[in-house]
């Protein structure tokens, strides 16, 4: 299956069906009156987060969603049928974005979370509505509202407990196959992962999930290589694992290399825990080991050099040196601190008013409006 990361849709919801303009009719009954029903609501387009789905290919075929309309009014004051809805459904961990990709509708970070992003039109009145104790026989009806409709982008940014970065042929594919069941292309040369890889790997009873993505090189930030459109994918991450290929000359230049990418990308990745890992030991002799070792704890740790040391982890991805130690010590990292579940500022809106007593800011009332404008509410 291919992967794809990045979709834009268009969805609509259904229109509101208009009203009937009725009279009861029926034998032995002299003034039968006005019965003509209201019309349906239109169907709303919902997204849902689906298990299962790990990409956004599907949204290459089809990239149209539109809600049915309502059903017509009709006499005997029976009202018209609800338009079928539309569900889209998006894999954990989907952004939904509007149009110019700046504003964030909502994030999809929990399974079988729904929101609604088209709310269906309103049906019109049928002629049964108008009628008064003067207007004994109206003939007036209203069609129904028109549902709403705009262009959204989906982006994902997958759900894992660990993030792998490095520079490019550092070990993180070989690893990943080492800890997993995961089959990750691996071949001797640079950017061999174009597009980001899960597995899990299970300890002690527990499982951790683990994000591969393309190496970084020094420039990414500016579009060198690959870039740093893939950095989304661990932004979720409450751990990053730093891969160090232990055969390069200057392994503390290789771990400023990312670090900077990682600051010049954002999003908070550069504050995030990190461990750290000297790769590929099984081809350096001890004093190598020693040496390189301490070289990227003087670059991570400066004075504290000597002392932190061991929490330079010495591992092995061929050989399987070290694998063990280190996913439980990814898995006590992950514990301690939860997913970044959502990049969206939590929403009080209306509801500052009512929990602190206090009315809502212009922006929440702003921002209120502009979503009841657009049609989405949460289900």
């Amino acid at each position: 299956m291919k992967f794809l990361d990045e979709a834009k849709i268009f969805v609509k919801s259904g229109d509101g069906g208009p009203g009937c303009v009725g009279f009861r009719r029926e034998k032995f009954i002299e003034f039968g009156g006005p019965d003509g029903g209201d019309g349906g609501r239109g169907g709303d387009v919902i997204v849902e987060c689906a298990t299962g789905l790990n990409t956004l290919i599907d949204f290459r075929y089809r990239q149209h969603f539109k809600a049915a309309r309502g059903g017509h009014g009709m006499g005997q004051n029976r009202s018209g049928a609800k338009g079928a809805d539309v569900v889209v459904r998006v894999p954990v961990g989907t952004q939904i974005l509007d149009a110019s990709k700046e504003h964030v509708v909502a994030d999809m970070a929990e399974p079988g979370q729904r929101i609604v992003l088209a709310k269906g039109g309103d049906g019109g009145f049928g002629n049964a509505h108008y009628k008064t104790s003067t207007n004994r026989a109206p003939r007036k009806f209203t069609p129904g509202w028109q549902g709403s409709e705009r262009w959204l982008w989906l982006r994902l940014k997958l759900i894992a407990d660990v993030g792998l970065v490095g520079l490019p042929n550092a070990g993180k594919s070989t690893l990943l196959a080492a800890l997993t069941r995961a089959r990750p292309k691996i071949a001797a040369y640079p950017f061999t992962t174009l597009h980001p890889n899960l597995g899990v790997a299970g300890t002690d009873g527990e499982e951790l999930i683990l994000a591969d993505i393309p190496g970084l090189i020094e420039g990414a930030h500016q579009g060198a290589g690959l870039g740093t459109r893939f950095l989304g994918h661990v932004e979720r991450c409450p751990v990053l694992l730093h891969l160090v290929d232990g055969t390069f000359e200057d392994v503390a230049l290789s771990w400023r290399t990312v670090r900077r990418e990682l600051k010049a990308y954002g999003a908070g990745l550069a504050r995030k825990p990190e461990i750290v890992a000297l790769n590929k030991c099984d081809a350096l002799t001890p004093e190598a080991i020693a040496e390189k070792r301490l070289a990227l704890a003087q670059a991570r740790f400066g004075r504290r050099a000597r002392e932190k040391q061991d929490e330079i982890a010495v591992i092995s991805g061929v050989a399987g040196t070290g694998l063990t130690a280190l996913v439980r010590r990814l898995h006590a990292v992950a514990r301690a601190n939860p997913r970044a579940r959502s990049a969206m500022p939590p929403y009080r809106g209306a509801r500052a008013k009512k929990k602190t007593g206090k009315k809502a800011s212009a922006g929440a009332r702003t921002r209120t409006k502009s979503l009841r404008a657009a049609g989405i509410t949460a289900s």
